[in-house]
């Protein structure tokens, strides 16, 4: 028999399921900022946000009870995404974004889950460790639109365009987990600077305990082949 016919049909399904997830990301982060002063191209960015929670359910979907219930994080989150275009409801709202953190924290867990039961550093290792690191931002943006939302003035926002920004949250929070610190945003309540430093934290561990497991693993898988 073929060894080709003998590979699994799911190997094949998910070869390259954290490359499409960290595409849509990238047109996210990218993509958004120039359409958000264009009303009549803001769907394109609700189009963009759902591409991003497809590629993630596909990216988790090896396990169909794990798909079946980011299925059910994402519907709300989609929904609240779509209509506020027609109509801005703040208790769908702060459902939609609610949901999406819970989204992002199922994807997360189910990415790393996989990552650190390999045995062998491979591109999609290396480029579902860089969603992770994404996703982590974008859910603590989540996170920071809630605080503000319900206890408006937890933050200090700059003047200009930007304190009217969807944006602004997005950029908040990778300027945190990057520990970049431009002080043009600050957090004025106790609860904004435990997420803020929170975040800081998670984010600069999950660099050094990522970076050093991968370099671990690349040492002794090139051991092994140096062995043989």
């Amino acid at each position: 028999m073929d060894e080709k016919a003998c590979i699994p049909f799911s190997q094949i399904c998910f070869k390259h399921r954290f490359l499409h997830l960290f595409i849509s990301l990238l047109a996210l982060l990218v993509i958004y900022p120039f359409l958000e002063n264009i009303p009549y191209l803001r769907m394109f960015f609700s189009a963009i946000l759902t591409a991003v929670f497809i590629s993630a359910i596909y990216a988790i979907s090896q396990k169909r009870h794990h798909a079946l219930i980011a299925i059910f994080l994402a519907l709300p989150a989609i929904t609240s995404t779509w209509v506020s275009h027609l109509h801005v409801n703040k208790a769908l709202f702060l459902v939609g974004r609610v949901s999406m953190v819970m989204f992002y924290i199922l994807v997360i867990i189910n990415i790393l889950t996989f990552i650190f039961k390999q045995d062998e550093v491979s591109r999609d290792l290396i480029i579902g460790a860089a969603v992770v690191y994404l996703l982590m931002a974008l859910m603590w943006s989540n996170l920071y639109i809630i605080l503000e939302t319900l206890s408006p003035g937890s933050f200090a926002l700059p003047d200009g365009q930007l304190q009217n920004s969807r944006y602004l949250f997005v950029y908040y929070s990778f300027v945190t987990i990057t520990t970049l610190g431009y002080g043009d945003v600050t957090p004025l309540t106790s609860m904004a600077s435990s997420a803020s430093t929170l975040e800081a934290l998670v984010g600069q561990l999950y660099l050094i305990i990522t970076v050093a497991w991968l370099v671990g693993v690349h040492v002794s898988q090139s051991m092994q082949r140096r062995s043989r």
